[in-house]
C-alpha cells in the first residue's frame, strides 16, 4: 500500500501491533539471525485430547521446524532435515552469513489419533502482519487449548486461564500453525537473508516451500487441504494459492479480508482521489455508532441498519465522493446530515474533514466528549485518550487488552505443555527488527492480489472460498471483504464458490466465546461439504 503500508498494522494479528497504535507507522526494522544456523532444534512430539461438543479428540502434536530456501534452486539443495544435500556440501560457504538465504520455519501440527491420513483434512492456519506470530489463532481460535479473556475488557494481568478449547477444528481437520520467517521461533538466515523472505512475493513463496515440504515429511500429499489465513494473512493466502502450482486446494478461509490494499481505511488520504475506502467502512461505522448509542434515529438492530447504509454508501454517498470539488453545496449539506444519522458524529465536523473520514478520525472522534478512543481492531473496545487534543486515535485499546495475554499463553504453552523452546526467545512479531522491511510490488504503489486469489479460482473451478469478518472491525472492514469479492475477475458462475460469514465481534472474531463456537461450526461445515471435492460439481 502506499504510504509505508498500513499491512503492518493492519493485518498483524491480525491483530495485535498489527494494528500498531497509530494506524500504519512502519515499524523499525529486523535483525537477521547471523549465529549458526547450525543446531536446528530436535521436534518435540507429545500426546494431548480435546473435547469439542461432546467428542474427546485424542491427538499427537509435532512442535518443531521446517527449513526452507530463498529461492527454488536453493530450496532444493535442501533435504528433509533442513541440512545441505552431500552432493552440494563441498561448494557451500564456511560462514553461514555468506550461505544462500534460508528460513528455518517453526511449526504446531496436531493430528487426529486414529484418522486415516489419506482421507483426514490438513488445514494450514497463519496470522499476518506481515510481520506477525501466529500465536492468535492458535491459542485463541482453532488450537486444543485457548487463554481464556473477556470480550471487550482489559484483564488484570497474569495468571491467564488456558483451557480446553471446545471450538478447536480438530473435529473437522487436523492443524498445522505456521509462524512466519522471523517471528515466533522461526529464524532466518543467510545473505541478504531479509530480502530473500520480507515481501508480498517472497513470504507467499517460503509459505509454499513450507507446505510442500511439509506434505513430504508427513505423507500428506492426498489429503484434502485447505488455507486459513487471518488479516494479512488474507493476501498472502491470495498469493500462495497461486504459488502452490501442481496443488488443487479444497478451500481457502479467509478471517479479516482485505486483498485491494487502496480500500484500506486507514490513510486513504494519502491516496487522493481514491475515495471508495470510506464508503467501504460507513457500514462499520454505522454498527459502532449503534454499539455506543450515538446515532441520533438508532433501528431496531443491526439487521436493520446494515443492508441500508450499505445501500447508501455504495449509491448517494460514493455519487457525491466522486464529485469532488464540483459537488454543489446543497448536495455537501444534505450527504453530511445523513453522515450524521449514520455515525453520530457533527455535521460541522464532517463538513470539514470533506464528508472523508479515516479510520484513525472516527476512532478518536465518536466519544469524544468523554476524551475516550474507540478500538481498531475492535471497535466495541473502548480506552482513555493518550491526547485528548489529536485528531487521530494515538493507540488501540483492543489490541492493548489482549496482546500480553495471548504472549504469555503461547510462551507457557509451547514451553509448558508441548515442551519446545527452552531457552529460545519466541518473537510475537518482527516489527521492530532491524533488516525488516516488507517489499511491496510496483514500490511504494497501491498494491491489490485480488487477481492471484481469481487465477487460483479459475485454474481450480473446484476450489471454495470461505470469507469471514465481524461488523465492528475497523482493520479490514467486512463490507471491503465483500465489496472485493464481488469484484473478482472471475466468471460469474465461480461467485456461487463463495460464502459469507459475519459475525457481532471485530477483528479477533474469537474473542468471544459465542461468535467463535459459531464460526467453528460454519468452518467446519464449509470442510466437511468440500473435503470430497464434490460440493462444486
Amino acid at each position: 500500500m502506499r504510504n509505508r503500508m498500513k499491512m503492518q498494522g493492519v493485518f498483524a494479528l491480525g491483530m495485535a501491533s498489527l494494528m500498531l497504535g497509530t494506524a500504519w507507522a512502519q515499524p523499525a526494522p529486523a535483525a537477521t539471525e547471523k549465529t549458526a544456523a547450525a543446531s536446528v532444534i530436535a521436534d518435540a512430539t507429545t500426546e494431548g485430547t480435546v473435547t469439542v461438543n461432546g467428542q474427546i479428540i485424542a491427538y499427537t502434536a509435532v512442535a518443531g521446524t521446517i527449513t526452507v530456501g530463498g529461492t527454488e534452486a536453493g530450496d532444493a539443495q535442501l533435504g528433509l532435515d533442513g541440512k545441505l544435500l552431500p552432493e552440494y556440501l563441498a561448494s557451500a560457504p564456511k560462514d553461514i552469513a555468506d550461505a544462500a538465504p534460508t528460513a528455518r520455519i517453526f511449526y504446531v501440527a496436531y493430528f487426529k489419533k486414529g484418522a486415516s491420513a489419506e482421507k483426514r483434512p490438513v488445514t494450514f492456519l497463519y496470522n499476518g502482519g506481515p510481520g506477525s506470530s501466529t500465536m492468535w489463532l492458535h491459542m485463541g481460535c482453532f488450537g486444543p487449548e485457548r487463554v481464556q479473556v473477556a470480550d471487550t475488557r482489559h484483564p488484570e494481568g497474569a495468571p491467564y486461564a488456558i483451557r480446553n478449547n471446545g471450538a478447536s477444528l480438530l473435529d473437522a481437520s487436523d492443524l498445522v500453525f505456521i509462524d512466519a520467517p522471523g517471528t515466533g521461533f522461526s529464524r532466518i538466515f543467510g545473505k541478504n537473508a531479509a530480502k530473500a523472505f520480507y515481501g508480498i512475493d517472497p513470504d507467499a513463496q517460503a509459505f509454499a516451500r513450507f507446505i510442500r515440504r511439509f506434505l513430504t515429511k508427513y505423507d500428506r500429499w492426498n489429503s484434502p487441504k485447505y488455507l486459513m489465513g487471518e488479516s494479512y494473512g488474507t493476501p498472502r493466502s491470495a498469493v500462495l494459492s497461486a504459488d502452490l502450482h501442481g496443488i488443487d486446494l479444497n478451500g481457502v478461509i479467509l478471517l479479516s479480508t482485505i486483498l485491494g490494499f487502496d480500500n484500506s481505511v486507514d490513510e486513504p488520504r494519502l491516496n487522493p482521489g481514491v475515495d471508495q475506502a470510506y464508503a467501504l467502512a460507513l457500514p462499520t461505522y454505522a454498527a459502532t455508532a449503534l454499539y455506543h448509542h450515538k446515532l441520533p434515529n438508532p433501528p431496531a438492530s443491526l439487521d436493520v441498519l446494515l443492508p441500508e447504509v450499505e445501500q447508501w454508501a455504495l449509491g448517494d454517498y460514493m455519487h457525491a465522493l466522486l464529485q469532488g470539488a464540483a459537488l454543489p453545496e446543497a448536495e455537501r449539506l444534505k450527504v453530511a446530515t445523513q453522515l450524521h444519522n449514520y455515525t453520530g458524529l457533527p455535521v460541522d465536523y464532517l463538513l470539514k474533514s470533506n464528508l472523508r473520514v479515516e479510520g484513525g478520525a472516527f476512532s478518536k472522534m465518536l466519544l469524544d466528549a468523554t476524551d475516550t478512543t474507540t478500538g481498531r481492531l475492535d471497535t466495541r473496545y473502548t480506552g482513555p485518550d493518550y491526547d485528548p487534543l489529536s485528531e487521530q486515535a494515538q493507540y488501540d485499546p483492543q489490541s492493548n487488552a489482549v496482546s500480553s495475554a495471548y504472549t504469555a499463553a503461547i510462551n507457557s504453552y509451547l514451553r509448558g505443555t508441548l515442551k519446545y523452546g527452552e531457552n529460545q526467545t519466541y518473537k510475537p512479531n518482527a516489527y521492530r527488527d532491524p533488516d525488516f522491511r516488507w517489499q511491496y510490488r510496483n514500490g511504494e504503489g497501491g498494491q491489490n492480489v485480488m487477481p492471484s486469489l481469481a487465477h487460483t479460482m479459475k485454474a481450480n473451478p473446484g476450489m471454495h472460498v470461505l470469507v469471514a469478518g465481524g461488523y465492528y472491525d475497523l482493520a479490514t472492514p467486512f463490507f471491503e471483504g465483500k465489496f472485493e469479492m464481488l469484484h473478482l475477475p472471475i466468471p460469474l458462475n465461480l461467485q456461487k464458490n463463495i460464502e459469507y460469514h459475519y459475525y457481532p465481534t471485530g477483528h479477533m472474531i474469537y474473542v468471544n466465546d459465542a461468535v467463535l463456537e459459531q464460526f467453528h461450526n460454519d468452518v467446519a461445515a464449509f470442510i466437511h461439504k468440500t473435503e470430497d471435492g464434490s460440493a462444486t460439481k
